[in-house]
């Protein structure tokens, strides 16, 4: 069983518990179900595997059910979807249907709500570098707990890419780490001497004076952190190509074509997960 099938065996019984009572008392097993879930806003899809998964581990809760799950897919992940198209059609058990809507919808809505915010911060940068493909538009660590395989997944949905997973596939020297670090230089020395050779550093810098400390130790990427964007246009021309940049920090859709604009590399963005609202979508029994 992999980690997205725990978190749905999760998510079900957090809902589910002992049984659906209202469903239970009211349908038989019998029972026949159709229904399709419909878009009720723009959206750009994330998360259709996961919806039906969701369904399918719902209808184990039923071992009398002799109604088969049948699904019609309408659109794939990364589709834009208009308000009003349906997304899918499911045929089963009544109540594998009516028991398991709930949660399979709270997955799509969050998934695709950070997919449908990664597209608008994409479409922004395009509109403002409609040439360029050398700005990317990353995410960050800050995911729902549990979750983040799950949201990391969906901002690729949304057009964009993924920063390091985790604390364990990628050195990043933040702040907290340079000041019990001893500052930059000594911090980067420290973690040279015993990480891989293959391995790639990436420095916090919130300073120009912290970007030069950096380039001193040839970091292979400096993150300006919360800079303005006259800070960003004079780091850039400080570094000149000698580290790859990223911006972090204040990152919003009416600055990010700004930034985009001063010739860095990488632009990761934490709202993308932690402030993404989930979208309007509703499932009806026909």
């Amino acid at each position: 069983m992999n980690s997205v099938d725990n978190l749905i065996n999760l998510a079900l019984a957090e809902d589910i518990g002992s049984g659906d009572i209202t469903t239970n008392a009211l349908i038989s097993e019998r029972q026949k179900g159709e229904a399709y879930v419909m878009a009720k806003e723009d959206m750009i899809l994330s998360g259709i595997g996961v919806f039906k998964k969701v369904l399918i581990s719902a209808h184990s809760f039923y071992s009398d059910s002799l109604i088969p799950l049948k699904f019609r897919d309408r659109f794939k992940d990364g589709d834009l979807i208009k308000s009003g198209k349906k997304i899918i059609e499911v045929t089963g058990d009544m109540r594998t249907l009516l028991t398991g809507e709930r949660t399979a919808l709270n997955f799509l809505q969050r998934m695709s709500g950070i997919a449908t915010l990664t597209k608008k911060f994409m479409d922004e940068v395009a509109s403002a570098l409609p040439r360029n493909d050398k700005v990317k538009i990353i995410d960050t660590r800050k995911t729902t707990p549990a979750l983040r395989i799950l949201e990391k997944y969906a901002v690729r949905c949304g057009g964009g890419l993924n920063h390091r997973f985790g604390l364990y596939d990628g050195i990043l020297i933040k702040d907290n780490h340079i000041k019990a670090g001893g500052g930059i230089v000594k911090a980067v020395k420290k973690i040279r001497e015993g990480a891989h050779h293959l391995m790639k550093i990436e420095v916090e810098a919130k300073s120009i004076k912290e970007v030069g400390d950096a380039l001193k130790c040839k970091a292979d990427v400096i993150m300006l952190d919360n800079m303005d964007i006259p800070a960003i246009k004079k780091a850039v021309k400080l570094i000149d190509k000698r580290a790859l940049i990223e911006v972090s920090g204040g990152v919003n859709l009416s600055n990010v074509s700004e930034i985009a604009e001063t010739g860095v590399d990488y632009i990761s963005i934490g709202a993308l997960t932690h402030s993404a609202r989930g979208v309007d979508i509703s499932m009806e029994i026909k």
